[in-house]
């Protein structure tokens, strides 16, 4: 694997970037001396640039063609497909720096920032049409991201006139895959339709206990009117059920003799049934009207409607002991100080018993089945009493339902050969309403809508265990609403500008962006704790926000040029890192302000006819962010909320990308990406509690230089390629990953985590240690070939394909591969043992394959 690393930086070796960083993680000195900031480490040799596939250029012209971003950019699609297995992210960001357009409309969630893909999940033969920009380069549809920007056209004129037919089975996530997809072409008469619709399912995936079942659909119209005017009108939607997995101790791993043991699912008449579901239905409709006012200048207005639910199922409980087969004080590491005997037994039952180690779903129904009562004052109405089986367990649905509207128009024209303006505005409203509801009683005749933290918090005050004070002790059955239940409203307006120059030797581009975001909670219920700031409108937040980048690129030729992009810009808050607990109350962070992002990034491009290259370099940095995390603390026997503030980020390192044809048919490509993401301030955390309104104090997270976890901050790919002249190939890729950390637990970096330690002790750094994972490795085929059948075995008279396509991934079958997980927000401030609450991991698949097999004509 050395090897393998010093081959790709042998191509990037003049572009290094030394940095040195003392102490990976923050210090928290004695209590008695200052809190100083203490860095210590090396960061070796880190190249700082990267690349784009670029338009091919006449090398002896005079004006020089400008560069071009393009799907089949190798870096991109290495982190695409040969690195996601990890849960890679291009240059350590988060998914708020990606966004997603389509058919005009940009489709990125306002409330966290997150592309909502899942939305048109199987639908892949209309998605084809993509333009993507990477980093900050300029686009003609948004002021864009700093990440990357995709536009998807999905219009029915803008899809090959054909039939398609597919099958394709699989071992991952789901089994099968069947897909039909017709499009008509754009008619004399200038109408144009496409209908696709797909089946994805399995009984159980790669992970025991996972299943999946999802239906998707898609159906567009366009209509041409004259040379000018194009009208088009989508519909879309993905229906998928999928039961999850859920991360594990390394303990119940071992129990199980399975890196795959899933805790969410157990044996229900002999079948397996999985406690968390995940539903969602969200369609879209979009209306975009392509408006050519002269052969320069060109109007796109797109407006989309979004609706429909996603959610996910949980086990819920009431005076009852803890169903999870994984509670910590159910396991063997539980008992092997105070009795290692009962430990050993428990640790034998675990190991040869499989219903020791998943959900008891009969002990729940015996439960609820032996559990008569009578409930006064049902529902609020004195003298009224209901009696009969209380559910002490159900099986609860969390759900969010999303409203929302999009409006883009944009603006492109040619003012002469050398400048090309974009002007761009939109307005975005979503509404979403966040509520639980009963999905199963699991034997019992009713549910009672109760606080049981409050009743044990304040047993004499009879109204504070109401989670709805307008209908107190309510009686709930399948189907009706609890708990919580309140809407989110938020709504942003902006308009952009960009101006692309270009020259014989120079393209500058200069672009800006202002916008106004507001957003606020509506309560639909009163909750007993907090009967003042639950129930109704809260403050409305308002944030003015701008953005500006420029970019420059020098043309050597018309195959080798060289850029440099800067921006700044500031964004709102998200609303779910501005409240506090949402869930009870709409109170919320002090002080808000937008966070602010400066980034830089350069780089060089080649692209002959015989090699391309794209390698860059960056620097990022994130200020003023937000987070909030809720967690059951042990000693407060409750929920408690950590909302964290002061979060800045610091990510920076080197990308390279290359294809070379090497004859014959063959060609290599490689990809690497290096980089470095740390946390570069101390977070504050102001502490609450789910059951009381006081301010419990305000902790300093000591994370300074801790890693941004959950990505390898290192990747390498490199890959032999071969291309027949009878329309088969076949690829095989070497991938490494290294610098992969778990995220922390920020509960364990305070000073009362280590209060009465010795300072510099073992105990002391096993405590604040942030956990790498050893480097890995996997090896990836991917495959096919296509038939043209002969005439007389045409469909209709048209060309008729069959197309057959094999990927195996991890073909070495390596299971020991971490690809996520996190420290509990748990920690035993009585002992300090780190391993009472261990972390929870995800490992990835061992070998698996995807295969199709397409018929079009």
């Amino acid at each position: 694997m050395l090897r393998l690393k010093l081959l790709i930086f042998s191509l990037s070796c003049s572009f290094l970037l030394k940095a040195q960083i003392t102490n990976p993680t923050d210090t928290i000195p004695k209590r008695d001396t200052l809190f100083d900031d203490l860095k210590e480490g090396i960061l070796d040799n880190i190249p700082i640039v990267s690349m784009d596939e670029n338009a091919l250029g006449d090398g002896n012209a005079q004006n020089i063609s400008s560069v071009l971003t393009a799907g089949r950019d190798p870096f991109f699609t290495a982190a695409a497909f040969n690195f996601s297995p990890l849960r890679f992210r291009i240059r350590g960001y988060d998914a708020e720096f990606f966004s997603t357009y389509m058919n005009g409309i940009p489709v990125k969630n306002l409330d966290n920032g997150y592309t909502p893909f899942g939305q048109w999940g199987g639908l892949n033969d209309v998605l084809r049409n993509r333009e993507l920009s990477l980093g900050l380069h300029n686009t003609t549809f948004a002021f864009g991201d700093i990440g990357s920007n995709t536009s998807i056209d999905s219009r029915a004129s803008k899809q090959r006139a054909q039939t398609s037919l597919s099958y394709a089975y699989s071992n991952r996530n789901y089994s099968h895959r069947v897909m039909a997809t017709h499009s008509t072409g754009l008619s004399k008469k200038g109408w144009a339709f496409t209908f696709s619709g797909s089946r994805r399912f399995a009984d159980e995936g790669y992970v025991p206990g996972t299943y999946y079942d999802g239906w998707s659909y898609f159906a567009g119209i366009d209509k041409a009117i004259g040379q000018k005017h194009l009208i088009s009108l989508v519909g879309f939607g993905a229906s998928t059920e999928n039961g999850r997995q859920g991360a594990a101790t390394m303990e119940m791993q071992d129990l199980a003799g399975d890196h795959y043991y899933n805790p969410y699912w157990g044996y229900q008449n002999g079948k397996k049934r999985n406690s968390r579901i995940g539903k969602s239905h969200q369609p879209y409709i979009i209306l975009t009207h392509d408006y050519r006012i002269s052969s320069n200048t060109s109007l796109v207005t797109a407006v989309g409607y979004s609706f429909g639910d996603r959610s996910t199922t949980a086990l819920d409980w009431y005076n009852a002991a803890d169903p999870r087969p994984d509670y910590y004080r159910y396991l063997p590491s539980y008992y092997w100080e105070t009795d290692p005997g009962q430990a050993a037994q428990i640790d034998q039952l675990m190991r040869q018993d499989i219903n020791t180690r998943q959900i008891n779903w009969e002990r729940l129904y015996n439960a609820n089945r032996g559990s008569f009562e009578t409930i006064a004052n049902a529902n609020g109405q004195a003298g009224n009493s209901v009696s009969g089986l209380r559910s002490h367990y159900i099986v609860e649905e969390r759900v969010v339902n999303t409203k929302r509207i999009n409006a883009n128009s944009v603006l492109n024209t040619r003012l002469n050969e050398n400048i090309d303006l974009t002007f761009g505005a939109s307005y975005q409203n979503q509404v979403n309403n966040y509520f639980k509801k009963v999905d199963d009683l699991l034997g019992g005749d009713f549910y009672v809508d109760l606080n049981q933290f409050a009743e044990r918090d304040f047993p004499s005050n009879s109204t504070a265990n109401q989670n709805d004070l307008n209908r107190p002790n309510r009686i709930l059955y399948v189907g009706d609403r609890f708990g919580y239940d309140y809407d989110l409203r938020i709504s942003k307006i902006a308009g952009w500008a960009q101006g692309v120059f270009k020259f014989n030797k120079v393209d500058l581009t200069l672009a800006g962006e202002l916008s106004r975001t507001e957003f606020y909670r509506i309560g639909h219920v009163r909750n007993g704790l907090f009967p003042n700031n639950s129930y109704g409108k809260s403050q409305v937040n308002s944030f003015n926000n701008y953005g500006i980048k420029a970019g420059a690129t020098y043309k050597l030729d018309g195959r080798n040029y060289f850029y440099v992009n800067g921006g700044y810009m500031t964004r709102a808050p998200f609303f779910e890192n501005v409240y506090i607990s949402p869930r009870t109350r709409d109170l919320q962070q002090d002080n808000l302000t937008s966070t602010t992002i400066t980034t830089v990034e350069g780089g060089y491009i080649m692209n002959s006819p015989k090699l391309k290259i794209r390698l860059t370099g960056y620097y990022t940095m994130v200020e003023d962010d937000y987070n909030v995390i809720s967690f059951y603390h042990d000693d407060y026997r409750n929920f408690v909320n950590y909302a964290l503030s002061n979060i800045d980020k610091l990510h920076f390192g080197g990308e390279l990308g290359f294809e070379a044809k090497i004859g014959g048919g063959f060609s290599v490509t490689g990809a690497a990406a290096v980089g470095r993401y740390y946390y570069n301030s101390r977070q504050q955390a102001v502490i609450t509690l789910d059951n009381s309104a006081a301010n419990l104090g305000t902790e300093t997270i000591f994370n300074n230089n801790y890693r941004v976890p959950s990505t390898p901050q290192e990747a390498y790919s490199l890959g032999l390629n071969y291309r027949s002249t009878k329309f088969w190939f076949v690829s095989i890729t070497g991938n490494y990953f290294d610098q992969m950390w778990l995220d922390y637990n920020p509960i364990r970096r305070t000073a009362s985590a280590v209060d009465g330690i010795e300072y510099k002790s073992d105990l002391w750094n096993t405590i604040l240690a942030q956990t790498k994972w050893d480097s890995q490795y996997t090896i990836d085929f991917f495959g096919g070939k296509s038939w043209k059948l002969p005439k007389n075995m045409e469909i209709n008279g048209k060309p008729t394909y069959i197309v057959f396509n094999l990927g195996i991934n991890n073909i070495l079958n390596n299971k020991d591969i971490i690809t996520g997980g996190y420290e509990q927000l748990r920690f035993d401030f009585e002992n300090r043992d780190v391993n009472k609450f261990p972390a929870k991991v995800y490992y990835g698949w061992g070998i698996n394959f995807y295969t199709s097999l397409t018929l079009r004509f």
